[in-house]
């Protein structure tokens, strides 16, 4: 599986438009599985942070699929789908590599001159860079705290945890 890495800080221009960094760009087209073509994913605000969420379209798919478990009209599934689709938005990569971000993504990120692009793995988040840089911080802090690791991984020789 292709991973989205790193921190990216790119400039918002006054029409909302950003460009996505181009390891994520090259990503994208990866999953997507064409070498041609405009670069699309799903962007959508998070419900946990004051960021947007950028989901590839594939693994997108895969999290709508987790849905079918419940029953169509169940009060869960109203939920989840609402929390879900509801302020997704399919976007279009242009030539340039830019996304025109809606102001309903804009201001729940609070964003203005900057955007961070911040890499998890799986999807990417776009951040106002000063909450991303506390948001990183924070996560930090947390699995130094908890002393969180991941099931089966064996620290490195020589380092402590």
């Amino acid at each position: 599986m292709t991973h989205f890495l790193g921190s990216h800080l790119n400039r918002l221009d006054a029409k909302g438009r950003v460009s996505v960094p181009a390891a994520f760009r090259a990503n994208l087209k990866k999953l997507s599985g064409e070498a041609e073509g405009p670069v699309t994913m799903i962007l959508r605000p998070s419900h946990k942070h004051a960021c947007i969420e950028a989901w590839p379209q594939t693994v997108f798919d895969r999290l709508a699929q987790s849905l079918e478990r419940y029953e169509l009209f169940s009060p869960e599934y109203d939920d989840l789908a609402a929390a879900i689709y509801a302020d997704a938005y399919p976007i279009e990569a242009d030539k340039e590599g830019r996304i025109l971000l809606n102001e309903i993504l804009v201001g729940h990120a609070a964003l203005a001159e900057n955007a961070l692009f911040m890499g998890t793995g799986p999807i990417f988040q776009i951040w106002e860079p000063e909450a991303a840089r506390r948001r990183a911080a924070e996560a930090r802090q947390v699995v130094n705290n908890r002393g969180l690791t991941l099931p089966g991984a064996q620290p490195a020789m020589g380092v402590a945890r």
